[in-house]
């Protein structure tokens, strides 16, 4: 990605009418643009415009064996492969009547807080800190805030570590399968990782309070919040799909209650509440709806950082990425702490006719699949709807409102405002493609 954005201005023959374009925009992951008109000192249209090719993963996925699933569905996206694949793995699973549990479900989660903890501290440190401080990147940032900059980095490759650890490698990991893993590590190896961890932790809990100290825009928009809630526990694989306005729902039951909907614009699908509207997933939806879950230490910091659901601001989501971060370091040592190695690194699986439901917890939100594979495990047709295109709808929201309050700007501070706005929810251009280019037009009353 391109450290700077460039700007394009052109100006329209209608006096005090303007075009202002931004080809590119960094610390986001794929491509796109926004549009947004404005006339008479109104907003009056904003669209997110993605662009980014689509992928056909889904196409791809027919015909295969039930078992290439989560290798496949890891390449859909770098950063969070693990989502993909623990999403696939609980569907398949779901389809075949297979419940994996004790230490390999552990194992699991320990996966998935590596790929929380690399992703979360990537965004908060590197992509979106920046903005609240007024700078292009975290590389200028760095001359001004070093110590924080390469603390976030020494955090952020113990995500990685984790990840390769359990995963076989850091970037599309190889090491998942249906009933388990193909290799599991030892208790010894798992103990020895635990010592940068305790590092870890209060490092993560260090980088959470500085960015709460951030300038915080004051903006609450009334969304209607969506995650996976477990009675036990904080949710990262499993669980109910809730809301804060009344949603309570099996997995199973997702395409009931949701519905993606093409629209011209965009090459993404944008998924809405049947017969409702937008909604939010995501790092703020999960610590609003499962908040006494945390664990104590993030609950300590939590409280100490004076967050509070329910927390409607979307630019607080640098703060509750931050407090995930520490969740996700402390449950990683309670996982380690409790560990034995299983007898064995799977369980058996015998594929059967049927369809499966997976929804996982992906730093970005919910991350749902649905299979449907024959009595030879081979799979007839696959959905996938990830968190960026649940999203998308009130991203636009957002901007719809938070450009109304910045519209006395010039076209490049209001682009930063946007652009600022659109990285509350570190989106993923390339995984909801199955940004970011501005255009701001300017029509004043003639």
């Amino acid at each position: 990605m391109p450290m700077l954005n460039r700007i394009e201005r052109k100006v329209r023959p209608m006096k005090g009418s303007k075009i202002l374009k931004v080809n590119y925009l960094a610390r986001v992951e794929g491509e796109g643009s926004l549009y947004l008109r404005i006339k008479n000192g109104q907003v009056v249209d904003a669209k997110l415009k993605i662009f980014e090719p689509p992928r056909f993963f889904e196409a791809f996925l027919r015909g295969r064996r039930y078992s290439e699933a989560p290798d496949i569905t890891a390449r859909i996206c770098g950063i969070c492969p693990i989502a993909y694949q623990m999403s696939s793995v609980h569907a398949m699973e779901d389809a075949f009547g297979v419940k994996v549990g004790g230490q390999l479900r552990a194992l699991r989660r320990l996966l998935y807080c590596g790929e929380w903890i690399e992703s979360h501290v990537l965004h908060v440190a590197m992509l979106h800190a920046p903005d609240f401080l007024g700078y292009d990147d975290a590389i200028r940032m760095a001359q001004d805030y070093p110590d924080q900059v390469q603390m976030a980095l020494r955090l952020k490759k113990i995500g990685n570590e984790l990840v390769t650890l359990l995963g076989g490698r850091e970037i599309h990991p190889i090491n998942v399968k249906v009933g388990g893993f193909y290799k599991t590590p030892s208790k010894a190896q798992l103990m020895e990782f635990r010592k940068s961890l305790e590092w870890g932790l209060q490092a993560a809990s260090d980088l959470t309070k500085w960015v709460a100290t951030l300038d915080i825009p004051k903006f609450e928009q009334d969304y209607e919040f969506v995650a996976l809630s477990h009675p036990e526990e904080y949710p990262l694989n499993e669980g109910r799909l809730v809301s804060n306005k009344g949603l309570d729902i099996d997995i199973s039951q997702y395409d009931e209650y949701f519905e993606e909907e093409h629209v011209e614009h965009s090459n993404a699908l944008h998924s809405v509440l049947r017969g409702q509207d937008s909604y939010h997933v995501g790092p703020l939806a999960r610590i609003n709806l499962n908040f006494e879950k945390l664990t104590p230490q993030a609950l300590k910091v939590a409280r100490e950082v004076q967050f509070k659901p329910v927390c409607r601001n979307p630019f607080m989501s640098i703060v509750a990425r931050g407090i995930e971060t520490v969740f996700a370091v402390e449950e990683a040592i309670r996982i380690i702490d409790q560990y034995e190695e299983p007898e064995r690194p799977a369980i058996e699986i015998k594929p059967k006719a049927g369809v499966g439901y997976g929804c996982t917890e992906a730093p970005r939100g919910i991350l749902y699949h649905r299979y449907r594979v024959d009595d030879k495990g081979i799979i007839q047709s696959a959905k996938i709807v990830p968190p960026t295109a649940q999203n998308q709808k009130t991203i636009e929201k957002d901007l719809w409102h938070f450009a109304s309050e910045y519209i006395q700007l010039d076209e490049k501070e209001l682009t930063w405002k946007c652009e600022q706005a659109i990285r509350n929810y570190d989106p993923c251009i390339s995984c909801a493609t199955h940004f970011l280019r501005v255009h701001i037009e300017r029509e004043d009353g003639q």
